[in-house]
């Protein structure tokens, strides 16, 4: 039988290692756990913690090709994250000036909830936890 307990790590590569690294680790506070550069690729690797079981791993490659569009492409859509005090977490983010979406409340949930960008315009969701 196929059974898993939670996801474990989110990959994500990025146009602008510095700026991703400043955006994950410093803006939204995510743990660095390691970072690597692989010589041999020309590229880091950064591991962040997100909590006690998920990570982010960053990735920075020389020659990555573009997302296709924004943010109806085939394939992962955006990455959630459950914000305890959703206000303040936006609030947060636009002061160091990160553009959010209006609130939206999910119809079939109640829950309230808002998108942004990171520096490579990859669509992330703060959801109402």
């Amino acid at each position: 039988m196929f059974s898993v307990s939670h996801i474990h790590h989110i990959a994500i590569i990025c146009s602008d290692y510095g700026v991703s690294k400043h955006f994950y680790s410093e803006l939204l506070g995510f743990e660095i756990i390691k970072e690597t550069y692989r010589e041999t690729r020309q590229s880091y690797k950064l591991d962040l913690a997100i909590n006690e079981t998920q990570q982010i791993e960053l990735f920075s490659f020389p020659s990555a090709p573009a997302r296709p569009s924004y943010p109806e492409a085939q394939g992962l859509r955006h990455l959630a994250f459950a914000a305890q005090d959703l206000e303040a977490c936006i609030k947060h983010l636009n002061q160091h000036g990160v553009i959010t979406e209006a609130i939206r409340v999910d119809e079939l949930t109640g829950k309230k909830f808002t998108f942004f960008a990171d520096p490579d315009n990859l669509p992330i969701e703060l959801y109402e936890a």
